[in-house]
């Protein structure tokens, strides 16, 4: 598989660690024990500095002027430009101190550092660690909690820590994020460090309400019952590129619909149909298991062009982080409607 994991040409090693395979990689340092956030730069390559310079013209008469507006980071080892156009204000936030910031969220027993790693030349950086105890569905079904934290150095982004539960049982990655409340939280670069651990402590209560809220609803989702033909509405209705193929699908008009919008729903009715992961207790024929055969779909069927386009999808508030968050509402409005026809 193609990939955009940094590769250090001078240690000739790819700039990530990972302790055991994870849903958004294909390579890097692979680690047998979690290690602490030291151990983790220099295991993933993360060990570099970044340095912020003005950036300079050439005048016509080869007068060379420096600005005091525009500027670019780079990383002295390997020289590489990370972003180039930067505006006085930012300030650069060395991986160290992205880890700190980490620590700061993730203080505590039982905090397991799982990969880090770095895109590109090295311009976006994520960290992921594994929160203790898990979200249970039904008696058997576990889902792991985990932060994701990314920085970048390319001027792009804030920093943003999120909460990303990992059902298991096929290592989906589950975007649920409530109405009322994100699962995460973007951070200024320009912000001083007091901020920072305070949105650091805010993160881990977003941790801990999701973590008691979803254990709740999957719970209730796996107990409510839902037809093939209603699953299959649902991924419909969940898969909507646009209005013009939502209301072809509301008009009941499939014969509107491209090919290529019916083989992507096909493809994930059966991933629901034939999934070893759909067969459990809590998903066949469930809520639940209809949210995972999305979900799973993304993680588990879809093709990506390589590793990195993979991880924004699911990550970074790409097409199969906004349909999972989109089937996360279809399935609460679903048993929601069920409740009300209970009690009519």
């Amino acid at each position: 598989m193609a990939h955009n994991i940094n590769l250090n040409e001078l240690t000739g090693k790819h700039s990530f660690f990972s302790v055991k395979e994870k849903p958004w990689h294909g390579l890097g340092q692979i680690v047998q024990d979690c290690p602490n956030s030291t151990e983790a730069l220099q295991f993933a390559g993360l060990d570099f500095e970044v340095y912020k310079r003005p950036n300079t013209h050439h005048l016509d008469d080869g007068t060379e002027v420096t600005s005091k507006t525009s500027f670019y980071n780079y990383r002295p080892d390997t020289g590489a430009i990370l972003g180039d156009r930067l505006g006085k204000d930012y300030e650069v936030v060395q991986n160290r101190e992205a880890f700190r910031f980490f620590d700061a969220i993730v203080d505590g027993d039982g905090i397991q550092y799982e990969t880090a790693g770095a895109l590109g030349k090295g311009e976006k950086i994520f960290i992921t660690a594994k929160l203790p105890g898990y979200i249970k569905v039904g008696s058997d079904d576990l889902i792991e909690k985990y932060l994701f934290l990314t920085t970048s150095h390319d001027g792009f982004g804030s920093i943003m820590a999120a909460f990303t539960p990992i059902r298991i049982v096929c290592n989906n990655t589950l975007n649920a994020a409530l109405r009322n409340c994100s699962n995460s939280i973007k951070i200024r670069h320009t912000a001083n460090a007091k901020e920072r651990l305070e949105q650091a402590h805010k993160v881990m209560g977003i941790s801990n309400q999701l973590s008691v809220q979803l254990e709740g609803i999957f719970n209730q989702w796996a107990k409510v019952r839902i037809t093939d033909k209603e699953v299959q509405h649902l991924i419909q209705l969940a898969m909507v590129p646009n209005k013009e193929v939502l209301q072809n699908i509301q008009k009941g008009e499939p014969d509107e619909l491209s090919t290529s919008f019916k083989n992507i729903c096909d493809d994930v009715y059966q991933y629901n149909m034939c999934s070893p992961s759909q067969q459990l207790d809590t998903s066949k024929g469930t809520v639940f298991g209809a949210y995972n055969a999305i979900t799973g779909y993304f993680q588990n069927v879809r093709n990506y062009k390589d590793d990195e386009a993979k991880m924004k999808s699911l990550l970074y508030s790409g097409t199969a982080q906004l349909r999972a968050q989109k089937t996360f509402q279809l399935c609460a409005d679903f048993v929601k409607d069920e409740l009300i026809g209970l009690l009519n």
